[in-house]
C-alpha cells in the first residue's frame, strides 16, 4: 500500500469523502475513483456501471467496484445524468488499478448544476481529509 505521501492527487479535478473525484471534459464530466481509493481496494476484479441515461443525486450510488478484498459502492459526486460509461472497464477491471486517472474513468455524465462541484473537495482539501 502506498503512504499518503505517494497517493497522485491532481489539481484538474475535485473530490469526495467518498474517493470519488469528478473533471470537467468539453461539454461534460467525467467521474471515477481516486488513486487513493483504487491503493486501499488491491487488485480490482469486478465493476458495475450505470447505465446511459441514469439519473442520480448526489451522494447516490451509482456503481459497484469490486477487488480481492472488499466491494464498495460507486456514490455521485454531485446531481447528474449518465451519457456516456466505460465499457472497457467491464472486461478489464484492473486498469483501475494501473490507471485511475486517465483510462479508468467510470462515466461521463452531464451534470445538473455546474456550481455544485465547486463545493466539492480540492486536491488538497482532499489529501488534508486523507491524513485526519
Amino acid at each position: 500500500m502506498k503512504t499518503l505521501d505517494q497517493i497522485v492527487l491532481p489539481d484538474d479535478r475535485r473530490y469526495t469523502d467518498e474517493h470519488i473525484w469528478i473533471k470537467k471534459d468539453g461539454d461534460s464530466h467525467l467521474v471515477g475513483i481516486s488513486d487513493f481509493a483504487q491503493d486501499q481496494l488491491g487488485e480490482v476484479v469486478f465493476v458495475e456501471l450505470p447505465s446511459v441515461g441514469d439519473k442520480f443525486d448526489a451522494g447516490v450510488p451509482y456503481g459497484e467496484v469490486e477487488s480481492i478484498k472488499s466491494v464498495n459502492k460507486l456514490f455521485m459526486p454531485v446531481a447528474a445524468e449518465v451519457i456516456e460509461v466505460n465499457e472497457a472497464l467491464s472486461d478489464a477491471p484492473a486498469t483501475f488499478n494501473e490507471d485511475c486517472y486517465t483510462k479508468a474513468w467510470v462515466a461521463r455524465v452531464k451534470v445538473d448544476n455546474e456550481a455544485d462541484i465547486e463545493g466539492l473537495l480540492t486536491a488538497d482539501a482532499y489529501r488534508a481529509f486523507l491524513n485526519k
